[in-house]
């Protein structure tokens, strides 16, 4: 009597352990981390994009930076910017992305700042979106943080997606196994 449903939950362990999402989950083989532009100035913004992440979210840490930059995506790609502080001497300063269990480096080379006060040319600069600078009292009751939060990502991956359906469908099995097993009364 127990053997079927003992076949069932072995049936239902093997789907789990096999799925696409546990392996690409599992494998953290070429992570990329690029920081544009590799030679930054103190004081300057920088733009950091990882690829080969399995997560939706990251925080990319270094001395060079005023603070963590905290990169967001979908699809293995993490973007994300922060600045260079002002006061960084002149030199090479690690960057480290912790992505589940796989560490993805890279190096930037921080330059002196430029002298002269002139700006860059508008083509270097990148355009940043507006965002206040102190806390703002506009409103928004509790609905202000998905404001500041990329929900294009959010949703389940193809590999959770195929999982569900397949444990469903082995729910759907055992339910219908179970009910014809009751209607002929061998239970």
């Amino acid at each position: 009597m127990g053997s079927p449903r003992l076949t069932l939950c072995a049936g239902i362990l093997a789907v789990c352990a096999l799925a696409p999402g546990a392996v690409y989950a599992a494998d953290g083989g070429g992570a990329v981390l690029s920081v544009t532009p590799s030679s930054p100035a103190a004081g300057s913004e920088v733009a950091l994009r990882a690829t080969g992440c399995a997560l939706r979210t990251a925080t990319a840490a270094s001395t060079a930076f005023v603070a963590d930059a905290r990169l967001s995506g979908a699809d293995g790609t993490l973007t994300g910017d922060t600045r260079v502080r002002a006061a960084a001497d002149p030199g090479s300063y690690d960057v480290r992305i912790a992505c589940g269990e796989t560490v993805i480096k890279n190096r930037i080379t921080v330059v002196a700042q430029s002298r002269s006060g002139q700006r860059p040319p508008a083509s270097a600069v990148r355009a940043a979106p507006a965002s206040p600078v102190a806390p703002v009292d506009a409103g928004g009751g509790g609905t202000a943080h998905f404001a500041s939060v990329d929900v294009r990502g959010a949703g389940p991956g193809t590999g959770q997606t195929i999982t569900g359906l397949v444990l469903a469908g082995a729910a759907a099995g055992a339910v219908g196994f179970l009910g014809a097993r009751r209607r002929r009364g061998t239970d």
